[in-house]
């Protein structure tokens, strides 16, 4: 009768002791986690037609002024973003997903380690800026290479 009572007890103190939690967490081989409470809008009431973030360099050409320029354009998915990519004339589109962390997405772009290279990211709820993708020239073409992946859990 002890030995039932005991497995009983214990079995119910494993049962009390989930974390039900919410979280942001980054794939393995990242760091951190992140409190969210997801509460904004998956939809945009107006979508902006200038782009909310650009990131723009001249290239080497002597003679024709051309550029690698990457710009961020709203879509009526608050979350989603469409990535004008350009390298001199060549062109191309992308979609940038952000993660829901409960507050307006920030998105952000900021010089990459290549001269033609930028990094896509965005702002966290604390401010702090997390790479996400990253725009590049490679052999005279366009590429763009996820860096970081994050996902969104919640109770």
């Amino acid at each position: 009768m002890i030995k039932i009572l005991a497995f009983s007890v214990l079995l119910f103190l494993i049962s009390c002791s989930e974390n039900n939690s919410a979280k942001t967490s980054e794939k393995p081989g990242e760091k951190g986690t992140t409190s969210s409470k997801i509460v904004v809008s998956e939809t945009r009431d107006s979508v902006r037609k200038a782009p909310v973030a650009t990131y723009s360099v001249r290239t080497d050409n002597p003679l024709n002024e051309w550029y690698f320029k990457v710009q961020l354009f709203e879509t009526p998915q608050t979350f989603k973003y469409l990535v004008k990519l350009q390298f001199e004339e060549i062109q191309g589109e992308d979609t940038l997903t952000l993660p829901n962390l409960g507050t307006m997405p920030e998105p952000v772009i900021q010089p990459g380690p290549e001269k033609y290279s930028c990094i896509l990211a965005f702002k966290d709820q604390d401010g702090q800026t997390r790479d996400y993708k990253k725009v590049y020239v490679k052999n005279n073409s366009l590429k763009i290479t996820a860096l970081k992946h994050y996902a969104v859990t919640t109770k």
